[in-house]
Formats: C-alpha cells, sequence, structure tokens
C-alpha cells in the first residue's frame, strides 16, 4: 500500500484501498444516472410532481459526485515522532492561540483546562507562549486564568514526572486511577491525591467567582476592568506568566490574556477579528513561526500531538506540501448512539482522508497548527510569477505597500519580515515591554484601510471564517495535512439538544453558502489561481448546505402532495422502473451501513445520522439559506451565534432526548410532519380517490419513511416541556400545512 521507509523520514504516507466502497459508489451512480434517464423519457406522460422530483433527483445525483470524488483518493499519515530528532536539533517556537467568547455559554472552567492542558504538552516549555483572547473582557474569565497559572506550576511537573497522558485535569481526574509502572508508588499516590485536592480547590474557586460575580472589588490588578461594558472597552493585555521570571523552578509556557478593542462604531468581525488581533499580538511578542489554534473547549488529549504535527510540517520535502496540519475534531463524553448526528466520526473518517489525496482536509477552526507565513499571505515558494505578484513575501513590495497590508506598527512589520522570510527571531524579548506596542496593534481601528481579513490573516465575510481561511490558502497553491495520532489529539464537548445543534448547522450553513456566492467562491479561484479542479469538488457538498435544503425539502413533501392530490412521482409496482428505486434504496441502506459499521459504530447510531440529516437539511439549513438570501437583498445581516458548551455528562433517562424552543427554525420540520400526516390520514380513511395512474403504495411508503426520520417531532407533538414542540410553532406549521392542503387540491 505504502514504500518503506527510511529512518531520517518524519511520517509515511499510506494510501488506503476501499475496493468495495469504490464497487458502491460506481453502482449508486449508475442508479441515479438510470434514474434521470427514465424521468426524462416519460417527462411527457406526466406532471408537475414528475418534474420536480426529476430536478431534485438531478440535485442529488450532483452531490452524490461531488461528494464521491472526496472519498475517492484516501490516504493517512503514520508519523514517527522519536524520529525527530534526526531531522531537527532545535524544535522551532509555537504560539498557541485558544479563544472564548461569552463566559456563559462557554464556561471558564473549560477554558481553564484547555489551558492548562496545552501548558502541559511534551514539548519544550521555552519554545511554547499561550495567547487567549476574551472577546468578552470578563473579569472572570482572567480571574480563572490567574488561579489556573497558579495550579499549572505544580501539575506541569506532575504530569511529566510520571508521563500523564491525560492532562486535562477534569478529565483525568474523571477517570479510573490505573496504578502501573512509575505510578504504582507511594509517592504517586501521594502527589496524585494532593493535585486532586488542588484542583478541586481550583474549580471550587471558579464556581465561586461565576456565581458571585457581582459581588466582587475590582481594585489592583483587576481594577482596569471596572466600569467595563461587553462592546465597548479599551484593549487589556495582561502578562500572567512569563516565563523569563526569575524564580520559577520549573519552566512553564508563556500564557498572555488578551481582549482586543470594541467599539459600537466599528465591526468587530466575531472569530476572526479575535483569531488576527491574537496573530498580531503573538508576532509583536513571540513571532514563533507556527501557530496552533483551538476551541476553549477542545483540550489537548495526546500530550505528544506537537511531535506529531511537527513530523508533518518539517518532515515534508517541499514546505508546499505543508501549508497547515489539521487534526480531527473528536468529541469526549458523546451520548450513546450519536442521537443528534453532530460527532463526525465516519465523516473524518471517509472525507477527512479523503480530502487528504487531493489538496488537503479543510481548515476546521480548532486543532489546526499554521505556518505564520502563510498566514501572512505568502505563497509556496515554487508557483511562478503569478504568486510574485500576489504575495509580500515574494513581491518586493515598497515600504508604503507594506504599511498598506499590514497597518502602520512599525515593530510589527519588523516582526512580519522575519516571519515571511522564515527566520525565527531570536532576540531576546521582555513580554512586559512589548504590551504597549501589542495594544496599538489590536485597536478596532488598525486594521482600517489594511490587508487584515481580505489579503492576510484569517478572512472576513463568511460566518464560518475557518473554511474560507482555508480555502484562500489552498487558493494560493498550498496544500494542507491531516493529522490523526491515536489516541486523538484533541477532544471537545459536541452540542446536547435540539436548539444547539440547530444554531450550530444553521451558522454552518449560512457562512458555507455565503462563501459558495462571493468572489472568494472554489469555482472562481479554480479558475483564476491555483486551487485544484478536484479541491473545488470536494468544497462543493459542505458549500451547497443552504442551497440543498430547497430539493430536500420538496422531496419530502411530494408523497403528502401526490397522496393530496392524487397524482405520483413514483413509477407503480408492476412497472420494471421500480427495481432501479429498489436497488438504490438498497445499495445505499448497505453502504451507507457498512461505512458505520466499520468506524466501530452501531446500527442505530447509523439511523440517528441518517435521521439528523434530514432534519438538519429541511431546518437548519434552509434557515441558513433564507439568512443569506436577506443579507443578499440587504434586509438583515447573518449574525454570527455562539454554540454554548456543556461540559455535562449525566446519565439520566432524558441525556439524548431531542429538545425544542419557540425559535422559527422548527417550523418548516413541523410543518412537514404535519403534511405527512394529513396525507396518510386521507389516504387510509378513503377521503381521496383512487384512479389507475393515482398514488401508489411507494408515496405512501415514502411517506411513513418521512414520518420516521422526524420521529422527534412527533413525540414533539405530545410531549411538555422542554422536550415537546411549543403550540406557537404547532400553530404556525397547523396554518402552513392547512395552506399547502387547499393550494395543492385548488392545483
Amino acid at each position: 500500500m505504502a514504500n518503506g521507509i527510511s529512518p531520517p523520514d518524519l511520517f509515511q504516507k499510506v494510501v488506503l484501498q476501499y475496493p468495495i466502497h469504490r464497487a458502491f459508489d460506481i453502482t449508486i451512480f449508475f442508479l441515479l444516472a438510470s434514474l434521470l434517464v427514465y424521468r426524462l423519457l416519460y417527462l411527457s406522460n406526466h406532471g408537475f410532481a414528475w418534474v420536480l422530483a426529476l430536478l431534485c433527483e438531478s440535485c442529488f445525483t450532483f452531490i452524490w459526485v461531488v461528494t464521491v470524488n472526496g472519498k475517492w483518493n484516501p490516504v493517512e499519515y503514520k508519523t514517527y515522532p522519536e524520529r525527530l530528532s534526526q531531522k531537527a536539533q532545535d524544535l522551532p517556537p509555537v504560539d498557541m492561540f485558544v479563544t472564548s467568547a461569552d463566559p456563559v455559554l462557554e464556561p471558564p472552567i473549560l477554558t481553564v483546562n484547555t489551558v492548562i492542558s496545552l501548558l502541559a504538552v511534551a514539548y519544550p516549555a521555552d519554545k511554547l507562549a499561550c495567547y487567549v483572547s476574551d472577546d468578552c473582557c470578563s473579569p472572570i474569565t482572567y480571574y480563572s486564568l490567574v488561579e489556573a497559572s497558579k495550579f499549572a506550576k505544580i501539575w506541569v511537573p506532575f504530569c511529566k514526572k510520571y508521563n500523564i497522558q491525560t492532562r486535562a485535569p477534569f478529565r483525568y481526574f474523571s477517570g479510573e486511577l490505573i496504578l502501573t509502572g512509575s505510578c504504582n508508588s507511594l509517592e504517586f499516590q501521594q502527589e496524585h491525591n494532593k493535585m486532586k485536592d488542588e484542583y478541586e480547590e481550583l474549580a471550587s474557586k471558579i464556581k465561586d467567582a461565576v456565581e458571585k460575580s457581582m459581588e466582587w472589588d475590582l481594585i489592583g490588578d483587576f481594577a482596569i476592568f471596572s466600569n467595563m461594558e461587553r462592546k465597548n472597552h479599551p484593549t487589556i493585555i495582561k502578562v500572567i506568566r512569563d516565563q523569563n521570571e526569575a524564580g520559577l523552578s520549573e519552566a512553564l509556557p508563556h500564557l498572555i490574556y488578551v481582549s482586543r478593542e470594541k467599539r459600537p462604531e466599528h465591526p468587530h468581525r466575531y472569530k476572526a477579528g479575535a483569531m488576527n488581533v491574537l496573530t498580531r499580538v503573538s508576532g509583536l511578542m513571540t513571532n514563533a513561526p507556527f501557530m496552533l489554534n483551538v476551541d476553549c473547549d477542545m483540550f489537548v488529549n495526546n500530550p505528544q500531538i506537537f511531535l506529531h504535527a511537527m513530523c508533518l510540517l518539517l518532515g515534508s520535502k517541499n514546505e508546499r506540501e505543508s501549508g497547515f496540519v489539521q487534526c480531527p475534531q473528536y468529541f469526549y463524553d458523546g451520548l450513546k448512539d450519536d442521537p443528534f448526528g453532530n460527532q463526525l466520526v465516519v465523516e473524518h473518517k471517509y472525507l477527512g482522508k479523503g480530502a487528504a489525496g487531493i489538496q488537503g482536509p479543510f481548515y476546521g477552526g480548532t486543532g489546526c497548527f499554521h505556518r505564520r507565513k502563510v498566514i501572512y499571505g505568502s505563497c509556496p515558494d515554487d508557483i511562478g510569477n503569478q504568486a510574485k505578484r500576489l504575495t509580500p513575501v515574494h513581491g518586493g513590495l515598497s515600504y508604503k505597500e507594506q504599511l498598506r497590508i499590514f497597518g502602520d506598527s512599525k515593530e510589527f512589520l519588523r516582526s512580519a519580515a522575519h516571519a515571511l522570510q522564515g527566520k525565527e527571531d531570536i532576540r531576546p524579548k521582555n513580554l512586559p515591554t512589548l504590551v504597549e506596542a501589542a495594544h496599538q496593534v489590536a485597536g478596532c481601528g488598525h486594521e482600517y484601510g489594511t490587508g487584515w481579513g481580505t489579503e492576510v490573516g484569517w478572512q472576513y465575510g463568511s460566518a464560518t471564517e475557518d473554511v474560507l481561511t482555508g480555502l484562500m490558502i489552498h487558493a494560493r497553491g498550498w496544500r494542507s495535512l491531516f493529522c490523526t495520532p491515536d489516541p486523538p489529539a484533541f477532544l471537545g464537548c459536541a452540542p446536547r439538544g435540539g436548539p444547539i445543534s440547530m444554531t450550530q448547522q444553521k451558522r454552518w450553513a449560512t457562512g458555507l453558502l455565503e462563501i459558495l456566492i462571493s468572489r472568494r467562491s472554489p469555482i472562481v479561484a479554480t479558475v483564476t489561481a491555483r486551487l485544484q479542479f478536484r479541491q473545488c469538488l470536494m468544497y462543493l457538498p459542505f458549500l451547497t448546505w443552504g442551497l440543498r435544503s430547497i430539493p430536500e425539502l420538496c422531496y419530502a413533501v411530494l408523497p403528502a402532495y401526490c397522496t393530496i392530490t392524487n397524482s405520483r412521482f413514483l413509477p407503480e409496482v408492476h412497472e420494471p422502473a421500480i427495481y432501479i428505486y429498489t436497488a438504490l434504496f438498497l445499495s445505499y441502506v448497505i453502504y451507507t451501513l457498512m461505512e458505520y459499521l466499520e468506524t466501530g459504530l452501531s446500527v442505530r447510531a447509523w439511523w440517528n445520522n441518517q435521521r439528523m440529516a434530514r432534519i438538519n437539511a429541511m431546518n437548519a439549513w434552509f434557515f441558513g439559506f433564507i439568512s443569506v438570501i436577506l443579507k443578499v437583498l440587504r434586509i438583515s445581516d447573518a449574525a454570527f451565534e455562539v454554540t454554548q458548551k456543556d461540559q455535562s455528562s449525566s446519565n439520566d433517562g432524558d441525556e439524548g432526548r431531542f429538545t425544542f424552543d419557540a425559535s422559527p427554525i422548527f417550523v418548516p420540520g413541523t410543518t412537514v410532519l404535519l403534511l405527512q400526516l394529513t396525507a396518510l390520514i386521507m389516504r387510509f380513511r378513503g377521503m381521496q380517490l383512487s384512479v389507475d395512474d393515482g398514488s401508489g403504495l411507494g408515496e405512501i411508503l415514502c411517506s411513513i419513511m418521512v414520518v420516521m426520520c422526524f420521529w422527534p417531532f412527533l413525540k414533539g407533538l405530545f410531549a411538555k416541556g422542554n422536550h415537546g414542540i411549543p403550540l406557537s410553532t404547532i400553530f404556525k406549521s397547523a396554518f402552513l400545512a392547512l395552506c399547502f392542503v387547499l393550494l395543492a387540491k385548488r392545483a
């Protein structure tokens, strides 16, 4: 499957072979093409329902083709961190970014555990600096980080002394203590108990701070937070821990708190704006050639991950092959059988590794190692003259042009020059003395008239700034690599409950469609830039989420429409064409079920993911589509909605049950369900006349299938509390369903 490796190699590229999967891919494509031909041949014999079915199935065929393209050449990379010393005697510095936006939706204890796990990674501490962005300017977040740094002074040496693998303390102490090897001594047990007591004290302090925040005296180090408004405050930068401090018995990475300036009259660009501020502040203070960014809930699960990533970044024969290294996003304490379909295990195995075989995986917004010079707009060295006109590092830009791109900070321009030339800034730096200069580049007016967000840095213009940023990196000719060590590199918490999952899916659908219809679409990048054609196709199944909601909704409504109007969109049982549908349905079920079983998931998990795919498409994705339409029409802007992070892992009887709220996002699904129930009742009660070419068994089975997909909504019609659909939503959906029935019968 792959050639043998020589000792100096830091990683091995393994080509994966899935011959049975490829056979199913071809079979299903052939069946879809046959179905479209059948539709066209008999188009003149049928009416509106037939035409609509043809259009929907054409969309589904296109999505199938571009999805199969992304799965066709899967590869994985096996890294050898133990060989790293043979390749690079002096490991490069890494700046670590943690972003937090709301201490209510993102509890500080989550951020603290993520930061502590980063400070404790198996990498030289003098090569690391951790920057925490607090977009809420919360004294609670700052207080939590100060207390966390004190705990890290004893936690980090403990982890390295006993080679602890789980270095996020809340996960370590929640598991069973296994006494083996060096961890089977009395000394270890005493230190373990001490660490547990210290962590419980830390967690208790943070809990008290959260619950009693209004009673604080904002004095001393916290005085700067007094009279602060969340969306109207100056820049705050605090060096919580400086590894150059005298008297530290155990070296720890730098820890810097950053809350960028916000003013009501200035757009702050959400997470992308925060990342660009962290990039500039870190460029002034430490200027590491590599940067890692993680969300505040994504703790380090594999302490060797920095070494694994460096194997890929330093082991590539050409830098072009490793513009960034993306780790898959996995979750801890996932609900059994993935009831909300958001754990993404199968997607990472087949689509993630499939993308790695083309131009590389997408940038996922967390768990990603970047080259600083790539974020600064650099193109690969071997692209040619076109790149030389586009990128600061090769273009020989004048000083005036550099100011236009990067801003008017002379100190930052010097640091950017080092980064773009691939040089490490080895000048000794006293971090506290650089805070004033860092304030300048963190100000909300620094970016005006510059290239930040368009030419350099994290990209603006989409609610999914991560995908857009990765797309622009691919468009400049860079490739990316997929890092999948065992155990997984990072673990986070998946949304629990209907409203939270829907909010996240809506934001993704909105941002992805914004990219598709913009001037930075992958279609445009393929024609005018260096994005590979197959990589463009790889982006399309995701960027079209919002658009796909339309054929999904139409196809789901078709069975009910045909029953109500006594028409049909499926062949009769006695027609040979029924075999196409039967074979297509069975092939798809077997193929997708095989993917889940091979990944170690259950049949129930497969069904939950199939069900949630339909629910997301007809609810969250549809509202994402509406948001983009309203933005295009300049009626309203698409809002960036922070996903609530939930650290709880309770196992009560309600775990995994679908929850609802009064949001209109549940109206489309409830309306579709009521339409199917109405059609089935009309059919079985004989309210609909039967004629030779009327709706048949196929339409009835399709209606039943749609009802099964919306089973949580069906239960929600009769449940109470947050597990029940609010009456306002039911009334709205009933009105829409009634209007549909009346219009359909009149037509």
